[in-house]
């Protein structure tokens, strides 16, 4: 990133439900030109009924961060309590429950700059724990990519889907003491 391009983070509130569905939008089309579509499917998250709420509830809740470049919006993070599909951790933790970054930004480190934030968070409430899960699926390359920022692959888990696929996923958690 350049001077120019410094990432900044705020905090996320009921406003930016829009943003987060523009941000899944760009990356399950990007996934989908690839013939990646077994992470998000193929429909656009902003046409979905549940993602829409999902999203709306996410802005809503408090745990949702924006990244910045400038005033645009270019990846969103979501922290909070974990899935009830992981198994359960064994002591406080924070856990990511969204990392999505604008494709069109992709190479910049904003992933791992929203992902380093979650972790100020942790620490700033006491947590030594960083947990979070991804699409386990294909080539695994999304669990390189957490692997790379520091997570190791814990649990590997599969989401039964009625009338489709189920979807292999991995936790990941990272140790901040």
């Amino acid at each position: 990133m350049t001077d120019q391009e410094i990432c900044t983070i705020r905090p996320g509130g009921p406003d930016d439900a829009p943003a987060v569905l523009r941000l899944l939008d760009s990356a399950t089309a990007w996934l989908v030109a690839r013939g990646r579509t077994g992470q998000w499917g193929t429909e656009p998250a902003s046409t979905d009924p549940r993602r829409i709420a999902q999203a709306e509830a996410w802005a809503a809740g408090g745990g949702l961060h924006l990244a910045l470049l400038g005033d645009v919006p270019v990846g969103a993070l979501v922290v909070g309590a974990s899935t009830d599909y992981v198994p359960a951790a064994t002591e406080p933790e924070l856990y990511v429950n969204l990392l999505v970054t604008a494709r069109a930004y992709a190479g910049l480190g904003i992933g791992a700059r929203l992902l380093e934030h979650a972790a100020e968070l942790a620490r700033a409430r006491g947590v030594g724990l960083l947990r979070v899960d991804c699409y386990g699926g294909d080539d695994r390359a999304l669990v390189r990519f957490y692997e790379g920022c520091g997570f190791t692959a814990t649990d590997p888990f599969t989401v039964a889907r009625p009338g489709r696929e189920p979807w292999p996923g991995q936790v990941l958690a990272r140790r901040l003491d």
